[in-house]
């Protein structure tokens, strides 16, 4: 942004004071907290023995200004951090993929160039990546984790990669912070464990010495961390972009995915459950919709604004842990995706596609948003050491589909034959060679500096808190149960007592309700640390569009029903169960306890596809339980069973269940405990009722009586 702001000073320092602080310990003009060195023997340097001056703020042509290349420390240090894994991706490790397109539904010539946004008789096709953050290749679909949302448009233009997450912000506010991050929160390095989790120390104490991680760590926490399916899992562009029309005119732009079938997550212990069930659940899910036509569709929505807008908000558009609330901003839903094919061969197209937020297209440009400058460096970096050299571009799956010229030759891995004499431009030997292209070429917007080259954090970027307060307000009182029970078991697992004393004074600056809930729960009432923050918190009206829970649609559709039977299952109720799943777009699986099969009760045989000893409750969203009494009395003394159901129940779903199940509702325990998430089938006119239950998805009621938080 081109107009200058109030740059911070020493009068807009804070302090963490308490129980985790010390001499050495320091919060920055942003209220980023650091240790400083003691001694000589203890500075900071670069590879090459240069002392360090700062190590928290990158380079910068003005406090909000773009960062600069020639900021070494910033350089080497991410560098480093790029090519510390050999070839697995350092971070977002364990992801699926698949091959879809983008029509946008009419021309946003008002907004933008951008040739792809143009024509909504035009399909792009795209490329989509969904992934994890902190597991390697090998772990588990469902840890409490940030997941990427990554997509490739093959435009008419040249590639725009649009690198996301399904969250809306993200831990820190500058880039030369992300190896600290990404380390803090990696397995233990003298250890190396836990994999894929962020319950330990390590993350613990860099966060609680982040005071600008404090947004991210509430969405962290919520339910956002667990999603049911990455086919029911928003998406964001995180950082401010630009858009730009054909007469010059900008405007700022963030970047939304909607997904279609609504979003929505599951609950804690479930996650833990499925993990052991099926560690691949969501990369099974996202293949086994798209091999059976239920092609996962998400909008496309832009956020987009002015300068002068921008600067009416009480925080700073370039700052990546700030979201801009819809009730601000409305989202104009302008296209529609849609995954329509599963790859061929998971390591040539999944494992070597390479994103990088620097490829763009004419139309769209950067902001000075000082972690997006660092990533416009770091992903290109880090191909280079997975993929074998600058030609990871000519992979299939990274190649433009339009033509592409230039006069780059040779190195590692070079599969195209150039022809030609003229390697160089400009040239006259070859007359008909590239040359560039003034008007259709890309050009980037002029922003003047912002002011003198510093490193410093500007002072629009010091309120770390009212953000993260807004978030928890604006949340389902369910969702508040479920992040104060996160945090509880996060801090539980961390070893140090000073770690949790600063993070529950953090949570008493984000919300005294939330603080003292979390107090209770690890019984350490009144022990939070007295924190002072660099800008005191204020209350932003909440933003009720934040709550998956209260803007959940009642549909089956894309969910998954598990039908448990037994020998003499009535015939007609599950005929009209599974029809009516299948009308409603959902899926049913049919369960016996063996794989053999059973006889209904005309004594024909009915198929499953499991077995119940390999298809737990946590697979599906709501159950049925349609036995006859001989049969729930022999499943009554089953392990399998009996966690089938207490597991439904204890997850909040839809319990389905014929007179003759009741003996296995007693086994389990649950049958005095009915509430209206139990669905008595006397036959087939009950399946209505099941349904329409069913589009609830939980029972949210349930839960105060079944646990409390921690």
């Amino acid at each position: 942004m081109a107009k200058q702001k109030t740059q911070s000073s020493a009068k807009g320092s804070s302090k963490v004071s308490g129980k985790g602080a010390d001499q050495g310990l320091v919060q920055g003009d942003g209220g980023e907290a650091h240790y400083t060195a003691k001694t000589a023997d203890q500075t900071l340097t670069t590879n090459q023995g240069i002392p360090v001056s700062d190590n928290q703020n990158s380079l910068r042509g003005g406090a909000r200004g773009p960062t600069l290349l020639e900021d070494f420390v910033l350089r080497e240090k991410i560098t480093h951090f790029d090519h510390e894994r050999i070839p697995e991706r350092i971070v977002h490790a364990r992801g699926t993929g698949a091959h879809g397109y983008f029509q946008v539904y009419k021309s946003q010539a008002k907004l933008t160039k951008a040739a792809f946004l143009q024509d909504p008789k035009v399909k792009t096709p795209v490329f989509v990546r969904f992934s994890t953050v902190a597991g390697g290749a090998g772990s588990v679909d469902l840890p409490r984790d940030v997941r990427g949302f990554a997509v490739k448009f093959y435009t008419q233009e040249g590639n725009f990669d649009l690198v996301g997450n399904n969250i809306p912000v993200f831990f820190i506010q500058d880039a030369i912070k992300f190896p600290d991050l990404i380390h803090s929160v990696k397995m233990e390095a003298d250890r190396g464990f836990p994999q894929a989790a962020s319950a330990h120390d390590t993350f613990w104490d860099f966060a609680s010495l982040m005071p600008e991680s404090m947004h991210m760590l509430t969405w962290a926490m919520s339910d956002r961390a667990i999603p049911r399916s990455y086919r029911m899992m928003e998406g964001f562009g995180i950082h401010t972009f630009r858009f730009i029309n054909a007469d010059g005119k900008v405007s700022f732009v963030k970047f939304h995915w909607r997904p279609l079938l609504g979003a929505q997550s599951v609950v804690w212990d479930e996650a833990v459950k499925i993990n052991g069930a099926d560690n691949d659940f969501h990369r099974r899910d996202l293949w086994e919709a798209i091999e059976s036509g239920d092609y996962p569709e998400y909008e496309f929505g832009v956020q987009v604004f002015d300068e002068d807008f921008a600067d009416e908000f009480d925080f700073d558009v370039l700052d990546s842990t700030k979201l801009i609330p819809e009730e601000l901003v409305p989202v104009q839903i302008i296209g529609k995706m849609v995954l329509d094919r599963n790859v061929d061969n998971f390591f040539a197209e999944t494992e070597q596609a390479a994103y990088h937020p620097a490829n763009i297209v004419p139309g769209i440009d950067f902001s000075e948003d000082p972690l997006l400058q660092g990533r416009l460096f770091s992903y290109q970096d880090t191909q280079l050491i997975r993929l074998g050299g600058p030609n990871f571009h000519q992979i299939p799956i990274n190649a433009p589909k339009c033509p592409m010229r230039n006069f780059q030759r040779d190195g590692f891995m070079q599969m195209n034959v150039p022809t030609g004499r003229a390697n160089y431009e400009p040239n006259s030997i070859d007359p008909a060679s590239p040359r560039e292209d003034p008007k259709r070429g890309f050009v980037t917007v002029p922003i003047e500096p912002d002011g003198p080259k510093l490193r410093v954090r500007s002072e629009t970027f010091a309120d770390h808190y009212s953000q993260a307060r807004m978030h928890y307000r604006s949340l389902s009182e369910p969702e508040q149960r479920h992040m104060a029970s996160a945090f509880a078991f996060e801090f539980a697992k961390v070893e140090t007592p000073a770690i949790r004393t600063r993070m529950l004074g953090h949570l008493m600056l984000i919300d005294p309700d939330l603080g003292a809930t979390v107090e209770e729960a690890l019984g350490m009432e009144g022990q939070a640390d007295k924190i002072t923050p660099a800008r005191a918190p204020i209350d932003v009206d909440p933003s009720p569009t934040l709550s998956i829970v209260n803007k959940a649609p009642e549909t089956l559709k894309g969910r998954k029903v598990g039908v448990l039977v037994s020998d003499g299952v009535p015939a007609a109720l599950l005929t009209s169960l599974l029809t009516a799943i299948e009308k409603e777009g959902a899926k049913a699986a049919i369960i016996a306890p063996k794989i053999g099969g059973v006889r209904d009760d005309g004594g024909k045989t009915v198929m499953p596809q499991h077995a119940l000893s390999g298809a737990p409750s946590v697979l599906f969203d709501a159950v049925v339980l349609a036995l006859s009494e001989d049969g729930a009395a022999q499943l009554s003394t089953e392990a399998a069973a009996l966690g089938f159901v207490n597991d439904a129940f204890g997850h909040l779903k839809i319990i389905g269940h014929t007179k003759g199940a009741m003996a296995l509702l007693e086994a389990a325990g649950i049958s005095d405990k009915a509430d209206d998430g139990f669905v008595a089938l006397a036959g087939a006119r009950d399946t209505a009722a099941f349904i329409a239950a069913a589009k609830r998805h939980r029972v949210w009621d349930r839960e105060p009586k079944l646990r409390s938080p921690g």
